[in-house]
C-alpha cells in the first residue's frame, strides 16, 4: 500500500514538472518575434512601397496636367490678343512646342469678327505608369482645356485734358500730346470702327463747347467772340446736361498780369476753334490733330472738365449727338450715344488728367458787362490792362468778383465725380507733376485708387497706355 502510494505521487510530481515545462514553451513562443512574425513584416512592407509608388505616379500625373493646362493658357491668351498679327493657331502651336507639349497639343479654334477674338484649344498627354501597373493601369493620362477672348466692347469715352498756363513749363504740354496721341491710337485701331467713340474735352479756366454744341441747349446768348457756359452749382449734383434751365453764356474776357501788354490770347473762355470740344468721334487723325494745336493759356478748373466729360456721357446728351450727326459733324453710327446706362454692351469711362488744381476764378461785374458796347469792349481789352491804364485804383474792385476759389472747385469737383460712379461711369485721373493736395483730390475723385496716377515727365505716356490697354479687356474665359 505504501509502495502504490509512493508511485502515485511520482507521477504527479513528473505531471507537474511536464505541465510547466509545456506553459514555458509555449510563452517563450509567444515571445519570438523571428519566424512567421519576419514573413508579416515584410508583406506589410511591400503592400506599403505599392502604394507609395502609386503615390508617386499620381502626383506625377497631376504635374503633368498643370503644365499642360497652363501652358494652354498662356497660349490662348496670346493668341487672343487683337494686335497679335501672327496666326493664333500658329501662336498656340509654338507656345506649346516651345514647352515641350508639341505632340500633347490635340486641337485649336480660332472664332473671330470686326470685333473680337476668341481661341480654343485642347491638350493630352500619356505616359507610362510604374506602379499603377499592379492595379491594371498600364498609363497615367493629363488634358487640359482653355480658351481666351479680348472683345472690344462699345465703349465712350470722355478724355477730359488740361491746358491750363503752367501745362507751359517743363515740357508738360508735348509730352501730354505725345501720350494722348497714343492712347488715341490704341483705342481707335481698326478693329474698333464704330465702337468706339471718343469725346474731347480742352479745359482750362472754363470750356470752350463750341457753336454747334450750344445751339442744341437753352443759352442766354451775349456775344459770339467764345462759347462757354456758366453751370449753377447745383447742377453738379448730377452727371446729366439739365435742358429743363437756360444756361448764361460765359463773359468773353481775358485778366491776366503781362507787364501793361493789352494781351488778348488767354481769355478766361478760350477762344480758338481747336480749343473746343470734339464729341463722338472716331476719326483718329483729326482728334490728334486737333491735340497737337493745343496752347497752354489760363487757369484751371477742373471741375467744368469733368461736367462736360460726364455729361457726354450721360443720355441727357443724346439730342446733342442727333443734332450734331445731322450736321455732319458726327458720324450717324454714333446715333442714340451716349446710350442708356442699363446698356451693358457698352463701357462708360472718363480719363480725367491735371497738372495741377482747382484755383481762383473771377467774372466782370455785372454793371461793366451789360450793354453790347462794354461786351465788346472786353474783347478789345485786357481787363488788367484796361484797369491798370484808364480806371482809378480806388473804383478798380468794382469791376470784377471771385466766382470761384479753390474750395469750392474742389467741392463742385467732387459732386460731379460721385455723381458719375454712381451711374457706373469709370472715371480714370491722372495727376501730372501735382502737389500733394492736388493728388489727393484726384485720387478721391478716380473710381478705386488703383485708378489714379501720380506721375512725372514722360511717364504720363505710360498712365495713358495702361488705361488704353485696360479697356481692350482681354480675359481669360474658361
Amino acid at each position: 500500500m505504501e509502495k502504490q502510494t509512493a508511485c502515485w505521487r511520482a507521477f504527479r510530481a513528473r505531471g507537474r514538472v511536464s505541465l510547466t515545462a509545456l506553459m514555458r514553451g509555449s510563452d517563450a513562443f509567444l515571445r519570438d518575434e523571428g519566424g512567421s512574425m519576419s514573413y508579416f513584416a515584410l508583406v506589410s512592407s511591400l503592400v506599403m512601397m505599392a502604394f507609395g509608388g502609386i503615390g508617386v505616379d499620381m502626383v506625377f500625373t497631376e504635374l503633368n496636367r498643370t503644365k499642360v493646362q497652363n501652358t494652354l493658357d498662356r497660349a490662348v491668351l496670346a493668341a487672343a490678343d487683337l494686335d497679335q498679327i501672327l496666326d493664333p493657331e500658329d501662336v498656340v502651336a509654338d507656345y506649346m512646342a516651345k514647352m515641350g507639349l508639341g505632340d500633347a497639343l490635340v486641337s485649336s479654334d480660332v472664332d473671330e469678327g470686326l470685333n473680337y477674338r476668341i481661341v480654343t484649344a485642347d491638350g493630352f498627354v500619356e505616359a507610362p505608369s510604374n506602379f499603377l501597373g499592379l492595379l491594371g493601369i498600364d498609363t497615367t493620362t493629363a488634358s487640359g482645356h482653355a480658351q481666351a477672348t479680348e472683345r472690344f466692347n462699345k465703349v465712350e469715352v470722355s478724355l477730359v485734358v488740361d491746358i491750363s498756363g503752367s501745362m507751359a513749363n517743363n515740357s508738360k504740354m508735348d509730352n501730354l500730346k505725345t501720350a494722348a496721341g497714343e492712347f488715341i491710337d490704341t483705342l481707335l485701331t481698326s478693329g474698333s470702327d464704330d465702337l468706339v467713340s471718343i469725346s474731347l474735352v480742352p479745359y482750362s479756366e472754363q470750356v470752350n463747347a463750341g457753336p454747334a454744341i450750344l445751339s442744341y441747349l437753352p443759352v442766354n446768348w451775349k456775344h459770339g467772340y467764345s462759347h462757354c457756359l456758366e453751370f449753377p452749382n447745383s447742377t453738379f449734383a448730377s452727371a446729366a446736361l439739365d435742358t429743363s434751365i437756360s444756361y448764361d453764356q460765359m463773359q468773353h474776357f481775358q485778366w491776366n498780369y503781362s507787364s501793361g501788354k493789352n494781351t488778348l490770347t488767354d481769355t478766361v473762355c478760350p477762344r480758338y476753334d481747336y480749343e473746343r470740344i470734339t464729341a463722338f468721334s472716331q476719326d483718329a487723325t483729326a482728334l490728334k490733330s486737333q491735340i497737337k494745336k493745343l496752347t497752354p493759356r489760363a487757369g484751371t478748373s477742373i471741375f467744368l472738365g469733368m461736367k462736360w466729360g460726364a455729361a457726354l456721357l450721360d443720355p441727357s446728351t443724346q439730342h446733342i449727338t442727333s443734332g450734331l450727326i445731322s450736321d455732319g459733324e458726327v458720324d450717324s453710327v454714333f446715333e442714340g450715344r451716349p446710350v442708356a446706362y442699363d446698356d451693358t454692351d457698352v463701357l462708360k469711362t472718363v480719363v480725367l488728367m491735371t497738372d495741377g488744381e482747382n484755383q481762383n476764378s473771377f467774372r466782370i461785374s455785372s454793371s461793366h458787362y451789360d450793354t453790347p458796347s462794354e461786351i465788346a469792349q472786353w474783347n478789345t481789352y485786357n481787363l488788367n490792362y484796361y484797369l491798370a491804364k484808364y480806371v482809378d485804383r480806388s473804383r478798380q474792385s468794382s469791376f470784377y468778383y471771385q466766382k470761384y476759389n479753390a474750395s469750392i472747385g474742389d467741392s463742385l469737383l467732387n459732386n460731379v465725380c460721385s455723381a458719375a460712379k454712381a451711374k457706373g461711369i469709370i472715371i480714370w485721373a491722372i495727376g501730372f507733376e501735382v502737389e500733394d493736395h492736388g493728388a489727393e483730390v484726384m485720387q478721391n475723385c478716380a473710381s478705386s485708387p488703383s485708378h489714379f496716377f501720380r506721375v512725372e515727365g514722360t511717364e504720363i505716356s505710360e498712365a495713358f497706355s495702361t488705361i488704353a490697354q485696360t479697356l481692350n479687356q482681354l480675359r481669360l474665359t474658361q
